[in-house]
């Protein structure tokens, strides 16, 4: 065996076994917070470092990790609030890993996840992001309908185009797998976009990684009230902010446009004052099939609730 291929291989097993840094950001999910920190803690790779932060939380959320730590040791800081990619960045500042995963105080992850994503980026440098499938759930740990179910999306690899033009589907953020090495490429988050998930993904593609998601379920995402994705005007504005830092692209008015009208038929019979504020930003000739059915939504339909 030749010395090249030695070296080679003892790195390959070295990333085999890496430390994986897991970053909880925890903010008012007390009902949730436990089982996903014991999610963590039950997988059955061991070499985990696992950083959890409660940024400001209201509710008991503080107490019940308190508990937690005391029976399993791991490290737990409380904070005032900074926002989820202030706490982020604070948390791999000192992370030990080389590979990186955030995870949300409401989601839970499967048993095998983290080993099946190592095993995976093993000698593969060129993936900056590994990601898998999910399953909904909803406030109470109830699984939806097999319809609405996200558990077989195939192995994909997407580069900055297919993220940015969106040509194949998206990882899902309770999955991700992150390289150290092209966290720091990138700078980490910006504090100033507040939906980091698209933003770091478009970030590492651009810089020129990869991002693979397997056909594995990883995760399960709790949908409930209070999430993100339910504040249109918050996630409009985050992911237009994430958008425009990619505004040199040939494409990105098109972009911007198709988000645009997607967002706008989402709106169309739930909150007509936002969907004609978005309708108002979309030239006619960039009009879309969304857009034309949002129109008729906004005309003819009566109100839904969300």
């Amino acid at each position: 065996m030749s010395q090249e291929r030695a070296v080679s291989e003892d790195a390959v097993s070295n990333e085999a076994n890496a430390l994986v840094t897991v970053i909880i950001a925890s903010y008012n999910h007390g009902p949730y917070i436990e089982e996903s920190i014991l999610s963590v803690l039950n997988q059955t790779y061991k070499n985990i470092e696992l950083l959890v932060i409660d940024d400001g939380s209201q509710d008991d959320s503080v107490e019940r990790i308190k508990i937690l730590q005391a029976q399993h040791g791991f490290d737990f800081r409380v904070q005032e609030n900074q926002g989820l990619t202030n706490t982020l960045n604070g948390a791999i500042a000192r992370a030990k890993g080389s590979l990186i995963v955030p995870f949300g105080s409401d989601d839970v992850m499967y048993l095998d996840r983290i080993a099946t994503q190592v095993a995976y980026m093993a000698g593969k440098p060129e993936v900056g992001i590994c990601a898998g499938n999910i399953e909904l759930m909803d406030a109470d740990g109830k699984l939806y309908p097999e319809k609405r179910q996200r558990r077989d999306v195939p192995f994909r690899r997407l580069d900055f185009d297919d993220m940015f033009l969106e040509r194949k589907p998206y990882p899902p953020a309770p999955t991700l797998m992150i390289r150290r090495e092209a966290l720091d490429k990138v700078g980490g988050f910006d504090p100033s976009i507040r939906l980091e998930d698209l933003y770091i993904e478009l970030k590492v593609t651009r810089a020129g990684y990869f991002i693979d998601g397997l056909n594995a379920v990883m995760a399960r995402y709790r949908k409930h009230a209070t999430n993100s994705y339910k504040n249109h005007r918050f996630m409009i504005e985050s992911i237009l902010n994430t958008y425009a830092l990619f505004s040199d692209h040939p494409l990105y008015n098109e972009v911007r446009y198709k988000f645009l009208s997607s967002m706008f038929l989402k709106a169309s019979n739930r909150d007509r004052k936002l969907a004609r504020e978005l309708l108002a930003q979309i030239p006619f000739k960039a009009w879309n099939k969304k857009t034309w059915r949002g129109v008729g939504r906004l005309l003819f339909l009566p109100l839904e609730k969300d």
